[in-house]
């Protein structure tokens, strides 16, 4: 199996998986209690945080959660005021965000130019006073591009409104904005284990609590931590940490790759130069997306996002970007990373034009 959906998931680091084993197999006191096994647990977590923060800005507290999905429901939820978001936000935000409408919140969703990359014009009128949150994500999904975060949250400070970010794509690879006020983020897309993820609270902001409980972490979310997960995640954390420049030049390489083997018949989404490059979208006329997956059943790449796989509906990004339903529908994601080879990119797109181009011989 070729592995292709980085933006899905990616493989757990040895680095973690060790950092993991002694709290699954043989320390499994309650980080939260009193006890001398419990105040080492407690000690294991606080270790793992640091690591996460130190990909993070400074002046802020990391508390953990159970991925990027309750931090960014914590951090919506958690605030209050007028909020404006952006139309190719992940489901976490504009699924929140439209819950929150429901409930008379005032929403505004702002478009993004056919490159993917927010509208800033729009976004000066939106952002004024009397903004309560804005929500911008750092490192699209689905089409990799990066946004103008740091530019976002100058106007969200000057409004006097919070800026909360979502780094899950964007964390580890890049450097996270310091404008930020929230940021979420999640072990599982650094190489780091799934069930863990976290919300970086700037110091002096407080938020409502989204789960009721204990209030084990500051500032409020309730629950009981593992620390195998959190263990992991910093593990995850300091690899990353080590690893940035590396990485990044691994995956530039490989897109440089990418392009020139998915040439003649595809048509790349989204930005061609301000995005991460370890994301390749790109579409086919006419392509047969399922037939496609199904003849190269042994490399693993994507139709979009796993989160919205077996909803039935087109992507909501690339219909953002201005693709008419059937374009959004012959497009596929190959996502890669630390752990592919250019042997296997050179290998599994080879196939997939193949197969592409034959669909289109055989119509």
């Amino acid at each position: 199996m070729i592995y292709l959906d980085y933006q899905a998931t990616t493989p757990l680091a040895p680095e973690a998986l060790a950092a993991m084993l002694p709290w699954l197999e043989r320390q499994h006191a309650n980080p939260h209690s009193p006890h001398a096994p419990g105040r080492a647990a407690r000690a294991a977590v606080e270790v793992a945080r640091d690591a996460v923060a130190a990909l993070l800005p400074p002046g802020g507290r990391v508390a953990f959660t159970s991925g990027a999905t309750e931090a960014l429901n914590w951090a919506i939820k958690g605030t209050a005021g007028p909020i404006v978001t952006f139309a190719t936000e992940h489901a976490a935000v504009l699924d929140t965000v439209a819950a929150e409408a429901a409930k008379g919140r005032a929403v505004t969703v702002l478009p993004v130019g056919s490159d993917g990359i927010v509208d800033m014009a729009a976004a000066r009128v939106a952002i004024g006073p009397g903004t309560g949150i804005v929500a911008a994500m750092l490192i699209n999904n689905e089409i990799g591009v990066v946004q103008p975060v740091a530019e976002l949250a100058a106007l969200a400070r000057a409004a006097g409104a919070r800026m909360l970010c979502d780094a899950v794509q964007g964390y580890g690879r890049v450097v996270i904005p310091e404008g930020c006020d929230l940021v979420a983020v999640s072990a599982h897309k650094i190489h780091g284990p799934k069930g863990v993820g976290a919300l970086w609270v700037r110091d002096g902001i407080e938020l409502g609590p989204l789960l009721h409980g204990g209030g084990q972490e500051a500032p409020g979310r309730s629950g009981t931590l593992s620390p195998a997960l959190c263990a992991g995640f910093g593990a995850a954390a300091r690899l990353a940490a080590s690893r940035m420049g590396e990485d990044a030049a691994h995956v530039a390489r490989l897109f440089d790759r990418a392009i020139g083997l998915v040439g003649d018949g595809w048509t790349l989404n989204g930005s061609a130069t301000r995005r991460w490059f370890g994301n390749l979208n790109v579409r086919r006329a006419g392509l047969d997306v399922a037939r496609l997956m199904s003849e190269c059943r042994d490399i693993a790449f994507s139709a979009g996002s796993a989160c919205a796989s077996g909803s039935g509906r087109s992507s909501h990004v690339l219909r953002a970007i201005g693709l008419a339903e059937a374009e959004a529908r012959s497009s596929i994601r190959i996502g890669f990373g630390r752990e592919t080879t250019e042997e296997e990119l050179v290998e599994a797109l080879t196939r997939i034009d193949a197969a592409a181009a034959a669909q289109r011989l055989a119509a």
